[in-house]
This record gives C-alpha cells, structure tokens and sequence, in this order.
C-alpha cells in the first residue's frame, strides 16, 4: 500500500542523522520503540546502487534476519536507490535503517524535484519491461510505503515485516 503525500519541508531525515530510537515513523500503527541502525550518504551515481545492495545484505545478515528479509530489503533499496540516481536529479542520496522486533524499514531520501510525469504512460504493464515496475515491486516486498515529496527533496520509506 503505498501513501503520497507533499508535506510541507521534508522533515524525514538528514544525511548526518537518523529518527532517536523512541520515534514512530509515519505510516506506522504501532508504538514499539524501533531500533535506529544508520544512515548512509551516498553520491548520487550509479555506483550507490551496488553499493546499496551490498550493505543491506550486510545489515540482514550481521541481525540474522530472514533470507526473505534478504531478498525484499535488497530488491527495495536496489529500486529506490536507482529511482533516485536515475529521475530525482540529485547529487547525492541517504539510506536509513530501522528495525524492531516486527518489521525493518529502509527509508531513500534525494534532495532532487519530483517531477510529475506529463502524461500516462503510453506503454502497457509489461513484466518483462526494463523499466516501470520500481515502486509496483517495492509495494510487493513491503507491507506499507510512504513517498513523502517536497520542494526540499523526497523520502521514500517502506517496511519489512520480520
């Protein structure tokens, strides 16, 4: 399910700091105290896509989550990440992780404009297409995302069920 609302500033997080431990994020129902485990700040380049999965592995693994938790965290930020480096036109972007006992959230932010696209999409709902299907697959491997989008940049968070 996926939420988008244009907020005033983007207040989601900053490259340089990520929510305390005691805060809920949005779109989230419950008031378990989450774990804040970090933000990365990255240029906003091809590169940060690799890179981006190879830390989330990194951070399943080192909390012994589940393969699936594996497969869903890596294929979230691989599409977030590249969302960001291909259409925000921002030169940099932060990745935020955040568990509790239930869920893991990951959380893109770019400092870049949304751009509304000017018209449908021409083209049909093509699963072997190269492109399109980046926020249809992260709203499969997660069980609530928000896009939160501003004059500042936008935040894209989605949430893992453990």
């Amino acid at each position: 399910m996926r939420h988008v609302t244009d907020p005033a500033p983007v207040r989601a997080f900053p490259p340089e700091a990520g929510p305390s431990s005691r805060e809920r994020l949005p779109g989230r129902g419950s008031s378990r105290t989450a774990r804040f485990l970090m933000v990365v700040a990255l240029p906003a380049s091809a590169r940060a896509v690799p890179r981006l999965r190879r830390l989330a592995r990194a951070v399943v693994r080192s909390h012994r989550l589940p393969d699936a938790a594996e497969e869903a965290l890596t294929v979230i930020v691989s599409e977030l990440g590249t969302n960001a480096v291909l259409h925000s036109g921002s030169p940099d972007l932060s990745v935020m992780f955040e568990i509790d006992g239930t869920s893991l959230t990951v959380g893109v932010r770019d400092r870049g404009r949304w751009r509304q696209r000017p018209a449908p999409r021409c083209e049909s709902a093509d699963m072997d297409a190269a492109f399109g299907r980046g926020l249809v697959l992260v709203d499969a491997y997660s069980v609530d995302t928000s896009v939160l989008r501003s004059a500042e940049g936008t935040v894209v968070r989605a949430v893992i069920a453990l």
